[in-house]
């Protein structure tokens, strides 16, 4: 796990694009991106949307898949994340709408749509860069606490602090959805690279716990501690409690430059 601690949540979104920009090039303009939503990932896109229009990054056949959607939600809805991808990742980015892919939370068999879903990823050849935002409870996705370290895309009813944390998203709680579709852990660690993206101090607690807190179900992001190739860029107040910061910023400070991307 490459942690890389940045003065600000800017520089977070410049520092994690120009990590996935050098991952996507690597693979080819065919790259199959991991989508997430939430607060987070959105500088990230946005920098990753210039870098594409400025012709630095080749988008044009790439595909993405989103982690998540709620239950119940038409696509249209402002706080579907049928719409909420497609205003922060495919209009921007310049992305085929037809390679977009979100869960169909609004299916009449859920459990298929989930195994449609997992079945999509796998023809388009697994995902090469997954971006990632944590919640403040640890969850990746909406894979809430205690979920199963090696699930699959499926139906789960979100934790009430997930709910009063997206609130705020909403006119009140009481519209917020009980469930949703989400990719599962196993669905995740399966990408080749992970970029989890995490600013401010309501994010520090779970991000001490992800980075350094044992792998427990009961912090659901602390699985990516087994994944290959995760990095996790977060500004200095979502870094305020890992206990080996000095660390990461000198291992940070030290690596070669073919590794590096300027803070």
């Amino acid at each position: 796990m490459e942690v890389i601690i940045c003065p600000d949540a800017e520089r977070v979104g410049r520092v994690a694009a120009a990590k996935a920009a050098k991952l996507a090039a690597a693979v080819g303009p065919k790259v199959v991106l991991g989508v997430a939503t939430g607060s987070s990932p959105v500088q990230t896109f946005a920098e990753l949307a210039r870098l594409s229009r400025d012709g630095e990054l080749d988008l044009s056949q790439a595909s993405a898949f989103a982690l998540d959607e709620y239950v119940g939600i038409a696509p249209g809805h402002p706080e579907s994340y049928h719409e909420i991808i497609r205003k922060t990742v495919t209009e921007p980015m310049g992305l085929d709408p037809a390679r977009v892919h979100v869960p169909d939370g609004f299916a009449d068999d859920l459990a298929a749509a989930c195994r449609d879903y997992e079945a999509a990823i796998v023809a388009a050849g697994g995902v090469d860069i997954q971006f990632l935002g944590v919640g403040t409870n640890g969850h990746i996705g909406f894979n809430e606490p205690t979920s199963s370290l090696t699930s699959r895309t499926r139906i789960k009813t979100l934790a009430e602090r997930t709910r009063q944390d997206n609130a705020r998203f909403f006119d009140s709680i009481d519209q917020v959805p009980r469930h949703c579709l989400t990719q599962g852990l196993g669905t995740i660690m399966d990408a080749r690279s992970v970029i989890l993206v995490a600013t401010g101090a309501t994010k520090a607690h779970a991000i001490a716990q992800v980075v350094e807190g044992p792998i427990t179900a009961m912090f659901p992001g602390s699985v990516l501690q087994l994944h290959q190739h995760a990095t996790i860029v977060v500004d200095e107040a979502a870094a305020a409690e890992l206990q080996l910061a000095d660390y990461f910023r000198q291992t940070y400070a030290n690596l070669p430059d073919w590794q590096r991307v300027e803070l």
